[in-house]
């Protein structure tokens, strides 16, 4: 893992004796004064334990062996109560912010296309207590409209300030939340907002536009529509008997009604808080029941991961606040005291897409210390900074390569590095606004290069975490003391994991060295099951003789002797080739996404044939430079389109796939290069980058018929 240098051996000597005296001479005040000791104790320290001795026994965190917690505060056991204690505890304190727009301006590029840029200003914040009186006064504001508790209202919308004022209403009112992604497409949507019956939907003027004005005569029920950025230009093309309110006229209509006589239906543990519908990775999108003590438990347990949460944090909130780790980031940092400045994908950093040249991106100005991503947005950060560094002079070159392998084998010790921090990696830093203090991965596995590449350049742990929709998110995050690469950590203290055979795939948690089977999720955060969808829930959830809910994840793992947890397979990944060979479809992917040539890639294999293919998102500029040196001139279509450049870059994906160790059967045999990136938008890849296998297959069905054919 370390990075290759081109430094003579003579010159390469000297530098090593001086890093060794450096490292000498500072190595006694850096061990009395840093305070790492304990960290170095703690990363070897047993994290989790079996809490018997039989074979596929639960693991618990050792903070956790005779009792699961399920509460943040006591009395806190529903998410208006655990907010009314945040409000009463933090009451002035600033918690949602947003940036003004100063200006918006139209770019065109040289292609012709024209990009909207935007100049944005500082932060400005909502408190405590302003958002928890606009959060009264829209659920008061609904009930005017006739929303009654236990009824489901349905949240379409950016992540942004008002989706979580919008929430918090719903929880104080018993009102059951149900999310839809902003990217999901129409046929999704209709089928999310028929299946709850919706009668109100929350959404903002750009999707009403985009999105919904499209499919809302697909939707009977709709009645009432609000936007949470003010009134639409024009609504004349909606159906009869749909009304449209802003955010603002409905909070009003709430301030003016008297609830002083009237008993509110508060909810209790078990109601239900949010129906999230899953962003459909593996067909139609299902709706997750979410209860408020599923929550809870769920946000208990990733608090009890992050040390020293409080007042001084800022969280940076860009994700879809639909998934259900941007919901739990956020609720854990709410009812911490921290600030959550919102944010976008498109105007994060200073090279985002939507900020004009010369302006400030938000992690610039907000200076977050805690931020959540997914392993694609940390992939590209990777190549992004590696291609930077293949493009510096030769001295600036090495120079990061030996502070970067430097770091690297002082990290794997449990050393710091304070003098390459601020000296080589300030900069780079920097990108996330200079004070990220915890960065946390999930939604999809996070490579090994890419992983240990965060930790050094970012100076910072890298925590990956393992849960679901249907466990509310919560399941293992990696303590920030341990720096090992690939592991998804011990169980939360919310939860309890065991392994269960698996034959098919050669599983078995009696396996040596290692316990291996497929993972199974116990305790109160494992939710309620799907909506309208008892078959599927009889099939995923079960309950033990002692009453404990089990999750079936169908992700495989294996527990290593500290307790932690590596997931390794996916039963739904695995493909059984034609000779009888089993194929796992994404070790694959992970052997080869961190190619530089590669920005995105799909294996596909079929029962009926004997070799794997792929789809790969070539990087425009490698491939472009690939074309180059082997002679090929023509557009970037005419570049993917061409039969010699899909040789060329398969030999580069077996080269790669044999240094990864996969098998010969494992390694594709033909591909296709996509001159188009996948985004949510195409509808090939979730919120969360995560491939959707179905809709991949769909789309490439000529050219898998050609590659078999």
């Amino acid at each position: 893992m370390k990075l290759k240098h081109n430094i003579n051996p003579v010159l390469l000597h000297f530098i090593n004796f001086i890093i060794f005296v450096y490292s000498f001479i500072t190595y006694i005040p850096w061990y009395i004064l840093s305070g790492s000791r304990e960290a170095i104790a703690k990363s070897k320290q047993v994290k989790a334990k079996p809490v018997n001795n039989k074979p596929g026994g639960a693991y618990r965190s050792v903070n956790s062996q005779h009792c699961l917690a399920s509460v943040l505060y006591p009395g806190c056991d529903t998410l208006d109560k655990v907010f009314k204690h945040a409000k009463t505890k933090f009451k002035d304190k600033k918690l949602l912010g947003t940036r003004e727009i100063l200006k918006e301006e139209d770019e065109i590029q040289p292609s012709g296309k024209v990009f909207k840029k935007v100049i944005l200003g500082k932060y400005t914040w909502l408190s405590y207590d302003d958002v928890y009186i606009k959060a009264v006064n829209f659920g008061n504001g609904l009930a005017v409209l006739g929303q009654q508790p236990k009824t489901n209202i349905a949240i379409f919308c950016e992540t942004r300030a008002e989706w979580m004022i919008a929430a918090q209403a719903c929880f104080m009112c018993n009102y059951q939340l149900v999310t839809l992604y902003a990217t999901l497409g129409g046929p999704a949507i209709v089928h999310g907002l028929n299946e709850t019956e919706v009668t109100t939907i929350i959404t903002s003027k750009e999707l009403m536009h985009t999105k919904l004005k499209e499919i809302v005569s697909q939707v009977p029920r709709l009645r009432h529509i609000i936007t949470v950025d003010g009134k639409p230009t024009t609504w004349s093309e909606f159906p009869k008997g749909v009304i449209v309110h802003t955010m603002a006229s409905v909070q009003a209509m709430g301030a003016k009604t008297d609830t002083g006589n009237k008993q509110q239906a508060r909810p209790v543990p078990s109601d239900i808080a949010v129906i999230m519908y899953t962003s459909g990775s593996t067909g139609i999108p299902k709706g997750v029941m979410i209860s408020h003590c599923n929550i809870i438990a769920g946000i208990t347990g990733m608090a009890e991961r992050i040390p020293n949460l409080g007042e001084k944090d800022i969280y940076v909130g860009y994700l879809p606040l639909a998934h259900v780790l941007e919901l739990s980031a956020e609720l854990v940092c709410l009812s911490h005291g921290c600030r959550i400045g919102y944010s976008s994908p498109q105007t994060l950093a200073d090279q985002s897409s939507k900020i004009k040249k010369g302006s400030k991106g938000d992690v610039t100005t907000l200076r977050p210390t805690l931020m959540a991503a997914v392993p694609e947005i940390m992939d590209r950060i990777y190549k992004n900074v590696m291609n930077k560094v293949n493009e510096m002079t030769s001295f600036q070159r090495n120079l990061f390569i030996l502070a970067y392998n430097y770091k690297m084998e002082q990290i794997s010790k449990g050393y710091t590095t304070p003098l390459c921090d601020s000296l080589i990696f300030r900069k780079v830093r920097m990108l996330l606004g200079g004070k990220i203090r915890i960065l946390l991965c999930g939604g999809a596995p996070l490579s090994a290069a890419t992983q240990r590449f965060m930790n050094i350049c970012f100076c910072c742990p890298v925590g990956q975490g393992y849960g679901l929709t249907e466990s509310a998110g919560a399941g293992t995050i990696t303590d920030v003391w341990d720096y090992t690469t690939g592991r998804v950590g011990a169980p939360l203290v919310c939860c309890e994991i065991k392994l269960m055979n698996w034959e098919e795939g050669g599983y078995f948690n009696t396996d040596k060295p290692y316990p291996r089977g497929e993972i199974l999720i116990g305790g109160q955060n494992v939710t309620v099951g799907y909506y309208k969808n008892e078959e599927r829930t009889n099939k995923d959830f079960t309950v033990d003789e002692n009453g404990q809910r089990w999750l079936h994840t169908g992700d495989v793992g294996e527990f290593h002797q500290d307790g932690c947890l590596k997931i390794i397979d996916r039963k739904k990944d695995l493909v059984k080739l034609q000779a009888g060979e089993y194929v796992s479809l994404g070790k694959v992917e992970a052997a080869l996404k961190n190619l530089p040539l590669v920005d995105n890639i799909c294996a596909y294999a079929s029962s009926f044939h004997s070799y794997v293919i792929g789809f790969v998102v070539p990087n425009q500029k490698e491939l472009a430079e690939l074309a180059r040196k082997k002679g090929f001139k023509g557009t970037w279509e005419e570049i993917c389109n061409s039969p010699e450049m899909e040789k060329e870059v398969l030999k580069l994906l077996a080269e790669a796939a044999v240094a990864a160790n996969l098998e010969k059967f494992e390694i594709p045999v033909k591909i296709r290069l996509s001159p188009d990136p996948w985004t949510p938008e195409t509808g090939l890849v979730t919120d969360a980058f995560k491939l959707k296998r179905k809709e991949l297959t769909a789309y490439y069905q000529a050219d898998i018929d050609r590659m078999y054919g």
